[in-house]
Formats: structure tokens, C-alpha cells, sequence
């Protein structure tokens, strides 16, 4: 984690993008449509994930013109959440608001997130009118949406939305790994944050292709157990791993049982049973693997924390040449 920035201003935007060139321009225009208007301070953290097209270049070009905005280039693609986690470590915002790069977030929805901010620490997008493809978008997402409410208790439709707005608090005590950025709610209730969801706008993608695809899921719902058990069992974990151990436990004695009547009532065989053997493994197989994966996720973060390990590495950071930075996570001033 990186220093306090010694100053901070009214708004900052994090974007996370990966080869977003021909929608920079645009984004750029729409950001200074919406926000110029407010006569607010802000900056906008442009976090390039690896891009392997012109991405940067373009970039740097805003920023020639723009000294607002602020680059930082990631030496290969570590995925959203780490870009995310970079942005919040670069911004000086006291309120932090997160958008997609592809022009799909509607940048107008700002000032109706930043009005909810004064009043909650989370503002979340809910993109009522979602202007992605149903089967593989769309019907994911609800079902997603539904069961990381159910299993984590805080209740949103839209967990997936990018457009949120944070208080500065708030991420300033977050540690995100994995695919964890879309349970920032869940995670910051744990904090005691406040939390809503408005309705914005959802435009279709006008340029470039989705970097999202149904192979995330497996790896969401994997994230979504690790949250679930850091939220309530990450001080207890006997309760968790006590309680499959009980669920095992009572399993196998039943089959016991039931096997021991069987040769002793019908006087039948009990010796040679594979299909019997082979669910009795794969339930073991998957408790323990299970276990195996929770106390994994357990030593990575004691790891990650204790060594002061960041998610990802900065190759440059480039700022404006007439700003007046105050802070620079590579030592300048």
C-alpha cells in the first residue's frame, strides 16, 4: 500500500482500460462535458493494464492537453481488480468514482452519484436498461447478482456495474485480490459502510470488443466463497471447518451403519462396492479441497499483508508537467 497523498481535492476518477485507443478521445470529451460544468477539482487515473495497442500513446496525448489527467502504466495485464486497486492508490479524491473505459458508463451519471455520496460512503451503478447481450451477459449477471446478495447479504442489482463512487475512507482500508472488485460492497459493509444503488444510463459498446467472457464465472463464484468465509468466518474458522468436519463426520458414520445393517440383517456382501467407495472419496476429495483452497486464500493474504506485497507493479507514472504534485509513490515531490 501506498503513502497518503499529502494532498487531496474534491474527485477522483479511476479507469481501468486495455486497448481502449479509439475510445479515449471520446471518453476524454464526455468526462469534461459532465463534470467542467460543476467547477469542481478533479483528476482523472487513467490505469493502462498491459495495453497492447496505442492505448498509451493516445493517452499520453490527453494528457498533454489535459494535465488533469493521470496515467499509470502497468508492466503487463493484471487484471481489473489490480488496476482498480493501483487507481485507488494513485487518487487524491475525497470521493473516488470508478468507470469503464469503453464508453459503455455514461460519465453525465457522475453528479447524481457524487449528490448520493455526501450522504453514503458507497454509491453503486445499477444499469437497469443493460445494453449487452442477453445469454451470455445479461442472464449471468442476474443470476450472479442474486447469489452473491443472497450469500453475502447486501443486496444490489447490479454488482458487475463499474460505475460507483467511494468515499476516500473506504478504499483507503480495502485489499482486493482475485476477482474481488465487484465485492467491494460486501467487502466494505464488513467496515461498516454505508451502501446504495442509483440507476444510470448503459450505452452498447460503439468501438473495440468486451474483454469479459463466461470462463470468469468459475473464478467469481471461487472469489465469492472466499468472501463469504472472510466475511464471516475469516476470525472463527472453526466454525466453518469444524462444521464440514461434523457434516463428514456423521456422512460416514451413517454409511457405517447402513452397511453394517446390510451385513448383518440381509447378510449381504459390503466388501466390494466401487460406486459406494468412489462417492464416499469424491466427498472427502471435495471437503478437503475445499479446505485446502479456504486456508490458501487465508496464507495469501497474511503473505501479501505482512510483506507489504503489492497486486501489481507500476512500470511509469506520468503526470502533468506544470502539476503540483505534492506526493509520488517513486519517491519525486
Amino acid at each position: 500500500m501506498n503513502p497518503e497523498p499529502s494532498q487531496t481535492i474534491p474527485l477522483s476518477l479511476v479507469i481501468p482500460v486495455i486497448n481502449e485507443e479509439g475510445n479515449l478521445r471520446p471518453l476524454w470529451a464526455a468526462i469534461g462535458e459532465a463534470l467542467d460544468p460543476l467547477g469542481l477539482t478533479y483528476e482523472v487515473i487513467l490505469v493502462d493494464d498491459g495495453s497492447s495497442d496505442g492505448t498509451l500513446a493516445v493517452a499520453r496525448e490527453i494528457q498533454a492537453q489535459d494535465k488533469r489527467w493521470v496515467i499509470v502504466a502497468l508492466r503487463r495485464n493484471f487484471g481489473q481488480t489490480a488496476a482498480l486497486s493501483a487507481g485507488f492508490d494513485h487518487a487524491r479524491g475525497e470521493v473516488i468514482v470508478t468507470l469503464d473505459g469503453d464508453l459503455q458508463n455514461d460519465p453525465e451519471d457522475i453528479p447524481k452519484l457524487l449528490e448520493l455520496a455526501k450522504e453514503y460512503d458507497l454509491v453503486s451503478g445499477w444499469r437497469v436498461d443493460r445494453k449487452d447481450p442477453f445469454f451470455t451477459r445479461q442472464l449471468p449477471s442476474r443470476i450472479a447478482n442474486w447469489v452473491i446478495s443472497v450469500v453475502t447479504g447486501v443486496k444490489l442489482h447490479d454488482y458487475g456495474c463499474t460505475l460507483k463512487a467511494y468515499r476516500r475512507e473506504v478504499v483507503r482500508n480495502l485489499r482486493l485480490y482475485g476477482e474481488m472488485h465487484r465485492f467491494i460492497p460486501a467487502v466494505a459493509s464488513w467496515m461498516g459502510v454505508s451502501v446504495t444503488e442509483v440507476k444510470v444510463r448503459h450505452h452498447p459498446r460503439r468501438l473495440g470488443h468486451s474483454k469479459y467472457s463466461l470462463g470468469r464465472i468459475s473464478r467469481v463464484l471461487l472469489d465469492l466463497i472466499t468472501v463469504k468465509f472472510l466475511l464471516s468466518y475469516s476470525t472463527k474458522p472453526i466454525q466453518i471447518f469444524g462444521l464440514m468436519g461434523v457434516l463428514s463426520s456423521v456422512a460416514g458414520v451413517g454409511l457405517g451403519i447402513y452397511l453394517s445393517l446390510l451385513k448383518l440383517v440381509a447378510g449381504q456382501d459390503i466388501g466390494n462396492r466401487p460406486l459406494l467407495l468412489l462417492s464416499v472419496l469424491l466427498v472427502i476429495l471435495g471437503v478437503q479441497l475445499i479446505v485446502l483452497g479456504l486456508l490458501g486464500e487465508l496464507l495469501v493474504r497474511i503473505y501479501h499483508e505482512s510483506q507489504g506485497k503489492p497486486v501489481y507493479a507500476v512500470r511509469q507514472v506520468f503526470r502533468g508537467p506544470d502539476e503540483d504534485r505534492g506526493w509520488s509513490p517513486d519517491g519525486g515531490s
